[in-house]
C-alpha cells in the first residue's frame, strides 16, 4: 500500500507515521508513506505557499502553484484526494473500499482553504472525517492513513481483530474486559467466564446490538432496524 501525502508540515505526519502500528507496517514494508513538502516546490526566498484571497476578506489562501509541482514532481498514486470539510464522508466503508486499492494520496489544506483550481482540475475527490473545522489537514489525513492501513493485510498482529470491531458489521463493538475478574468492586460478567463460547458470542452480539441502539440509532437504521432474531437475542440477555 502506497500512501503519499501532500503539506506544508511534513513532520507532523511523519513523526505520527513512526510510531506504534503504522510505524511497524512501514518497517515491514506493508505500508509504503510517502510525505512531500509544499513548499519544496515553491519559487521565492520566503517558500510561500499563500497568498489573499481574490474578492477580499480574512485570511489567506493555499495558492495553486506549490500544489500543482509538487503533485507533478511526486507522480503520486491515485486517486489524489483533498481533506476539508465539504468533502465526502470518510467512514469504515470507504476506508474498507480505500484498503483494497494499491495506494492513493491526500492533500492537506491549510488557512482559509485551496485555491478552487486545484479542486477542479488536479484532485480526483475531496474527503472530510467529520463537520467540525480543524486547522489543517494533517490530522485528518492521518486518521485517514491509520484507519485504512490497519486494514492492510499483516498490519495488525490479530488477522481477525478487523473482523470483529466497531462498525465491522454496521454495529458498535461490545464491550472488553481483562483481568483481573474483580476491580474495586466491579466485576466482569460471568458469561465472559463460563467457557461456553456459544453463548459468549451471543452475548457479545446482544451488547454490540444493545450498545448501537442506544448510543447510535442511526447505525442501526441504516441496517433496516432491528430483526426479529435481533429482538430475540435482546431478550435472551435482558437487553
Amino acid at each position: 500500500m502506497r500512501i503519499d501525502v501532500f503539506t506544508i508540515f511534513p513532520a507532523l505526519v511523519d513523526d505520527f507515521a513512526s510510531e506504534s502500528l503504522l510505524g511497524k507496517a512501514r518497517e515491514r514494508s506493508l505500508l509504503d508513506l510517502r510525505v512531500h513538502d509544499l513548499r519544496e516546490h515553491t519559487t521565492d526566498s520566503h517558500r510561500t505557499v499563500d497568498d489573499s484571497p481574490f474578492g477580499g476578506g480574512a485570511g489567506m489562501v493555499m495558492a495553486p502553484d506549490p500544489i500543482f509541482r509538487s503533485v507533478e514532481a511526486a507522480e503520486p498514486p491515485r486517486p489524489l484526494f483533498a481533506l476539508g470539510p465539504g468533502g465526502r464522508r470518510f467512514d469504515q466503508s470507504m476506508a474498507r473500499e480505500l484498503g483494497d486499492t494499491e495506494g492513493f494520496s491526500l492533500l492537506c489544506g491549510r488557512y482559509e482553504g485551496i485555491d478552487e483550481r486545484v479542486l477542479d482540475s488536479l484532485v480526483d475527490d475531496q474527503l472530510s472525517i467529520g463537520d467540525y473545522v480543524l486547522g489543517g489537514g494533517e490530522v485528518a489525513a492521518l486518521v485517514v492513513v491509520e484507519a485504512v492501513t490497519r486494514l492492510v493485510p499483516g498490519a495488525m498482529g490479530n488477522a481477525t481483530s478487523a473482523d470483529e470491531e466497531s462498525f465491522a458489521d454496521g454495529l458498535i463493538e461490545y464491550p472488553q474486559y481483562t483481568r483481573p475478574a474483580e476491580y474495586r468492586g466491579m466485576e466482569v460478567p460471568d458469561v465472559l467466564r463460563s467457557g461456553d463460547h456459544g453463548r459468549v458470542a451471543r452475548w457479545r452480539a446482544a451488547m454490540a446490538l444493545a450498545r448501537t441502539r442506544d448510543r447510535r440509532p442511526d447505525l442501526l437504521a441504516a441496517r433496516g432496524g432491528l430483526s426479529g432474531e435481533d429482538i430475540a437475542l435482546l431478550e435472551e440477555f435482558g437487553l
